[in-house]
């Protein structure tokens, strides 16, 4: 599945400029994601140099991603168009309704959304 997480507030504890600390387990959920073949996209207003210390931080800290606000080519071709909205099968973001669950509780929710979408492709 296409995943699309978003930067701040949701990988880090900080508050847009500042990059803050990891926040609890999302290095660990991120790499199991990506060792599950999900394809991740990291969502983010951040651009220019706050975009560049974001991917630096990124690199660093050694959290795994595919895309940043870019679409998955597969998509482009499957859609024949590239909006400005990512598409995802999942959104997480610390900005959601309700909050932002424990990194633990999302990849609870990942593998049973994957569960269903599989279900609903046989």
């Amino acid at each position: 599945m296409v995943i699309a997480v978003d930067f701040d507030g949701t990988l880090h504890t900080g508050d847009f400029p500042n990059i803050g600390e990891i926040a609890d387990g999302a290095k660990e959920c991120m790499k199991q994601l990506k060792k599950d073949g999900h394809y991740l996209t990291i969502w983010t207003c951040r651009c220019g140099d706050k975009l560049t210390d974001a991917v630096n931080w990124l690199l660093s800290q050694g959290i795994p991603f595919d895309r940043i606000n870019e679409h998955d080519p597969e998509n482009l071709a499957r859609f024949e168009s590239n909006s400005r909205k990512i598409y995802a099968h999942l959104y997480i973001d610390d900005k959601q309704v309700g909050g932002l669950p424990s990194w633990g509780e999302i990849y609870d929710y990942v593998c049973k959304v994957e569960n269903d979408y599989k279900q609903k492709q046989r």
